[in-house]
């Protein structure tokens, strides 16, 4: 579609919305987005409905279809109290929690009046939360669904809003489906019920927390009542101090250092460009604790506090370990722990996303128990969770520094996580290692596998259709060589069912003969492109491959940037 025509289309759709019963600030705000000075932003803003995507709906703080606001969150809201109340016969029960970002409460509260309005029972937190809280508490409270407002690790101009099913994990097929479906029929905002019940919203403590911390216990597998390690723990200005600290106290641990600079909830993160622990930026002020405290190891986790990213201190040098690694090394001691207890079963399994690092499957196969691969997304790890009723889900993990150990949440856990990784290097140390020595041996025992991510930010319309055209030309024309090896095979997961039954995802996998990988696919959450590489040779070692991988990822600079 060309620029006028998108133009027209989005002053239709913003005539629209002056036309409904929105609040004078927003038909203000269209006012001027109208003028055509600002016919760029306005096709932005109006020119097609936000999506669900991976992490359910994501995008820009404003007004408009495609930006998120109290409409666009309030139709997301309609939609599901329509589909719930054609799925559930009576008392339909949703927990709501929400993180630090801008308008956060605000949005979760005006959700819980909706829900309420359409004669929905709500349960929400007073406070901030982290989101595998709410997953929790679905499980816990028996819901019959969970709404999260957040957008993770994206910056600070974005918000986002999560849907949990009464299993605890994120809305999959049918439900997502239904949802959409529901919204679409709706399209007009006045068909929004704000009118609240009070009698159907009850907002809670921390009395869930309490009832968290008993069974995070259980997941301990190690005995850290002596420990020496110290830490240095930031949330990134985000919803890990409500819980973390305490969390890490529970499992045992007393030496604990929280940067100062990015203890309290910020909804600007004002000492980062991006709370992404993935990033080296993100992790900088922790570091420099982490360097003056002279302590073991750093954890940093995102605004929502579902992922985590770590950084050791070995001698005088610092080491960022990335997510394929923190995954190894979570599945490696929890199956060689219980094992050590005899507490490992045939029916035991593993699991991760197909970009994860193909060293999940080789841990896995020495201690002989499965692992299963899914579409990204952990929504998918806990849909695969809920299915297999006959077998028992041990940890998983995926690359974007996820995981989770246990099956009492549905979703990934940087609560949890955080402390099995500290326990890990606990373990470690008891021994004079760290977590860089145990790699190395798991390594020496499975091979050196080496993996790492390339993105390209496009944005807005121009850079949708641009990852559109790179998706294509990887799937009309994919290259006869990887890592200087003949190309196997190539999967397109749009036309392919077999490796994972019903699911279908715009994902192309290009393997060679040792089964390393490029992986190409659109992000779920942001405007981005992502290129997973995935390298193991039992010969090669660690600078060869990383030229290997620096190679490929050089070709695509040269032909995408």
């Amino acid at each position: 579609m060309d620029k006028d025509s998108l133009f027209k289309l989005s002053l239709k759709a913003s005539n629209e919305w002056l036309n409904s019963n929105i609040d004078d600030a927003s038909k203000s705000e269209i006012i001027e987005l109208q003028k055509i000075k600002n016919k760029n932003k306005l096709i932005e803003s109006f020119y097609k409905n936000l999506e669900f995507g991976t992490g359910g709906i994501r995008g820009l703080i404003g007004t408009g279809t495609n930006r998120i606001n109290k409409f666009t969150l309030g139709l997301a809201t309609q939609g599901l109290s329509n589909y719930l109340k054609k799925k559930i016969n009576s008392n339909i029960k949703v927990a709501i929690a929400y993180d630090n970002r801008k308008f956060s409460k605000e949005f979760a509260f005006i959700t819980a009046d909706i829900l309420s309005a359409n004669d929905i029972n709500v349960i929400i937190f007073k406070e901030l939360r982290p989101t595998p809280l709410l997953s929790y508490t679905v499980r816990k409270l028996k819901c019959s669904s969970g709404i999260v407002i957040t957008a993770s690790h994206n910056p600070k101009e974005y918000n986002g809003y999560k849907v949990y099913w009464n299993d605890g994990g994120q809305i999959v097929k049918p439900h997502d489906e239904g949802i959409i479906n529901e919204i679409n029929i709706l399209k007009e905002i006045n068909k929004i019920n704000f009118n609240k019940n009070k009698s159907k919203i009850q907002v809670i403590g921390n009395e869930i927390d309490e009832l968290y911390f008993k069974d995070l216990k259980s997941l301990s597998l190690n005995d850290n009542s002596k420990s020496e390690l110290k830490i240095v723990f930031s949330p990134i200005h985000g919803t890990g101090i409500t819980m973390i600290p305490k969390a890490l106290e529970t499992f045992g641990f007393k030496n604990i250092i929280i940067t100062k600079s990015q203890k309290n909830p910020d909804e600007n993160f004002s000492t980062v460009i991006s709370p992404n622990p993935e990033e080296y930026e993100a992790l900088k002020e922790g570091i420099i604790e982490l360097k003056k405290s002279k302590s073991d190891i750093l954890l940093a986790t995102d605004p929502d506090a579902d992922r985590v990213g770590v950084a050791i201190r070995k001698k005088k040098e610092i080491v960022l370990i990335n997510g394929n690694q923190l995954a190894s090394l979570i599945i490696y001691y929890t199956l060689r722990k219980k094992k050590e207890k005899n507490n490992l079963y045939n029916n035991n399994y593993v699991a991760k996303t197909i970009v994860t690092t193909n060293l999940i499957d080789k841990i896995c196969e020495d201690f002989n128990i499965n692992c299963y691969s899914t579409l990204t997304g952990f929504k998918h790890i806990a849909n695969l969770i809920k299915n297999k009723k006959n077998e028992k889900f041990i940890a998983g993990g995926e690359e974007s520094y996820g995981y989770l150990v246990g099956d009492f949440v549905r979703d990934k856990d940087a609560i949890i996580s955080t402390s099995i990784l500290c326990e890990i290097a606990n373990w470690a140390k008891m021994e004079s290692k760290n977590l860089i020595d145990i790699l190395n041996e798991i390594y020496i025992k499975y091979g050196i596998f080496k993996d790492k991510l390339y993105t390209i930010k496009l944005e807005g319309i121009k850079g949708r259709e641009n990852i559109q055209k790179i998706m294509n030309e990887f799937r009309t024309n994919p290259p006869n060589l990887i890592f200087n090896m003949k190309t196997k095979k190539i999967i397109d997961y749009l036309n392919y069912n077999n490796k994972i039954k019903n699911e279908k995802a715009d994902v192309i996998q290009i393997l060679s003969d040792n089964d390393s990988s490029i992986t190409v696919r659109p992000s779920g959450t942001e405007p981005k492109i992502k290129f997973y590489f995935s390298l193991n040779s039992k010969k090669l070692n660690h600078k060869k491959m990383e030229e290997l991988i620096d190679k490929e990822i050089d070709i695509i600079k040269k032909k995408y940037v």
